[in-house]
């Protein structure tokens, strides 16, 4: 806090003092915003000339909420039930469309969870399932500042900037520095980690072991060169994932991540080779069905009319 004790200069008398009610009463403005308030909240407040917005996210299956410790029933063209093992997502170039159809973007928040580029979207706790490698904390927001206006709809994207993609988690900042979104064997971040564990387990070509948990990593692909030793990365297959709401209102709907739109197609009792689950292969058998609800094109990587058709996210009111 300020201190006022050489304000005034010495030669001067001090001033009487004040009525302690009415000292107290100016003292207090003063000591709130010298410690940033009252309110104990860390939001910043918007430059003049913009406001502040937040994008809710919540995870479901259908119309059931999703959480670690409680079974998601009925997922999958087998109709299984299954326990959540991981859910989180990196976004990137989020904005808004303004009611002149101008897309705007959003200046996000520096946090632990955001840097001006990238939020990472966490709707795991690290309770049940999810203990294997989760967090008690969750981040089920994206907060930033647009200019003031009207703005009638929001564009983002699942995945890192490739500037950022390659670089070393252990001495990233937040939140590039989580491990278990690493992915060392193709040398950038997992911009999508969705795991559960259905009731069976996975069964697996031999000689692999059948599993527990049904993987869908999505994370650039055929990618070349070594960050380590200053080697620019090239991936052939960038797997971005974009997708838009044409009418959405941040104040009065959020974003559902939907894993039974996800596994529409998918059998998750079976694996029928390559990495378990999907973990971004292009000829990973498992890939298919969800590359169709993610609308990426398996083969080339990129998004499928920039989205359009995506099913994974929807827009719902809070």
């Amino acid at each position: 806090m300020t201190h006022f004790k050489n304000a005034l200069p010495r030669r001067n008398p001090l001033p009487l003092p004040l009525p302690l009610p009415l000292a107290l009463a100016m003292a207090l403005p003063l000591a709130l915003a010298a410690c940033g308030g009252g309110g104990g909240g860390t939001d910043t407040p918007a430059p003049s000339g913009s406001k502040s917005i937040t994008i809710d996210f919540a995870a479901k299956a259908g119309t059931q909420d999703v959480k670690c410790g409680t079974a998601i029933t009925g997922l999958g063209n087998a109709k299984v039930s299954a326990q959540l093992h991981d859910l989180r997502f990196y976004v990137s170039n989020v904005a808004l469309v303004n009611d002149k159809g101008e897309t705007v973007p959003v200046t996000l928040d520096v946090s632990d969870w955001q840097t001006k580029d990238v939020a990472l979207v966490d709707l795991e706790d690290g309770t049940g399932a999810c203990a294997d490698a989760g967090t008690k904390a969750m981040n089920p927001q994206i907060k930033g500042t647009v200019p003031a206006g009207t703005y009638t709809g929001v564009k983002l994207t699942v995945g890192v900037p490739s500037s950022l993609n390659h670089t070393d988690y252990a001495v990233a900042t937040k939140p590039m520095d989580v491990q278990a979104m690493a992915w060392s064997w193709q040398a950038g971040r997992k911009f999508a980690q969705i795991e559960v564990n259905p009731t069976g387990g996975v069964v697996r070509p031999a000689p692999a072991a059948p599993g527990n948990t049904f993987y869908v990593h999505l994370g650039s692909t055929g990618c070349t060169g070594n960050p380590v030793t200053g080697e620019t990365v090239s991936c052939d297959r960038p797997n971005r994932m974009d997708f838009s709401f044409a009418n959405f209102n941040t104040a009065t709907q959020k974003v559902v991540v939907d894993l039974a739109a996800l596994y529409t197609g998918t059998n998750l009792n079976e694996d029928l080779g390559s990495a378990p689950g999907c973990m971004s292969g292009a000829t990973d058998p498992e890939c298919n069905a969800i590359y169709k609800v993610l609308a990426l094109d398996l083969v080339t990587g990129k998004p499928i009319n920039g989205g359009s058709g995506q099913t994974l996210f929807r827009a719902e009111a809070k």
